[in-house]
């Protein structure tokens, strides 16, 4: 399984961006797929997860009304479209998936398979 993502870059306070996020190999045995973020200095945080094939989407409060994770099961891709932008959500986002059911979706070790991380920087 790999996972690889896209569309990461600089934007305005405000403003938005799109990630993407496109899986290759045995996609039909994930679960669950998700975003997470390191921002300097920090630990990993969660900020969204969907289920593979349907289900509850789950948001990390920040972002709660302000990103939408989504996913094309035909494409194999999961998006992250994050809309008004601020400069706390400046850090290197990374997708994930994980094949086995857990209850701690907002857990790192919840998922087994990890993209490359790519660079969000918002600017104030």
């Amino acid at each position: 399984v790999q996972l690889q993502a896209f569309g990461g870059g600089l934007v305005q306070a405000g403003g938005f961006l799109r990630l993407s996020c496109a899986a290759s190999g045995r996609t039909f045995s994930f679960y669950r797929l998700g975003w997470f973020r390191q921002a300097p200095g920090k630990e990993r945080e969660f900020v969204a997860a969907i289920p593979w094939s349907g289900g509850r989407i789950y948001y990390e409060d920040s972002v709660k009304g302000r990103f939408t994770i989504s996913r094309d099961n035909a494409k194999n891709i999961v998006y992250l479209q994050m809309n008004s932008l601020k400069p706390e959500d400046t850090a290197v986002y990374y997708c994930a998936a994980g094949r086995i059911y857990s209850l701690d979706y907002n857990v790192a070790r919840s998922y087994e398979y990890w993209g490359q991380g790519i660079l969000v920087t918002v600017s104030s």
